[in-house]
């Protein structure tokens, strides 16, 4: 349907460890823990990745990238976002990403600082201008400071 306007939505969580990288929306992150995860562990690419699929129904990454084939160990986020796209595309044609809004929740380190580096680096990935990359950083209240999560809407036009 030419024209037509989809919303997707992604999730992703992961455990936080001593010795990884932290890595969110394709920015390393200063910090003695990082995600717990097969590839990179970037919450918010993977998050932004399932959103994409979900415009269409297309499932989520762990179907493309199923953390128990060993060739996706440490691979890094920006690689499955450009994948999903091409994959995306191929699937509904010429599609046009209008806008996304993300919340991370991390409780340490905090990550206002690097708030335009990663809206700078999701907006690079989807060929946006950066203001159409809407970033919150939230904490857990203390409830969950183990962990890392985000979670992403966009909107999509096909054309």
């Amino acid at each position: 349907m030419p024209g037509a306007s989809r919303i997707g939505h992604g999730q992703d969580a992961h455990r936080l460890v001593p010795g990884r990288p932290l890595v969110i929306g394709g920015v390393a992150v200063p910090s003695e823990r990082g995600a717990d995860a097969h590839s990179d562990g970037d919450v918010l690419l993977h998050a932004l990745a399932d959103a994409l699929l979900s415009t269409h129904a297309l499932g989520d990454i762990g179907k493309l990238f199923p953390p128990s084939d060993p060739a996706f160990e440490g691979l890094d986020s920006r690689a499955i976002v450009r994948r999903v796209r091409a994959d995306l595309e191929s699937y509904a044609g010429p599609t046009t990403i209008t806008n996304v809004a993300a919340v991370v929740t991390l409780d340490a380190p905090k990550l206002g600082a690097l708030r335009e580096r990663i809206a700078a680096t999701v907006a690079d990935l989807l060929g946006l201008p950066p203001e159409r990359v809407g970033i919150t950083f939230k904490t857990s209240e203390g409830l969950a400071p183990d962990h890392v999560q985000a979670s992403v809407v966009l909107g999509v036009l096909v054309d």
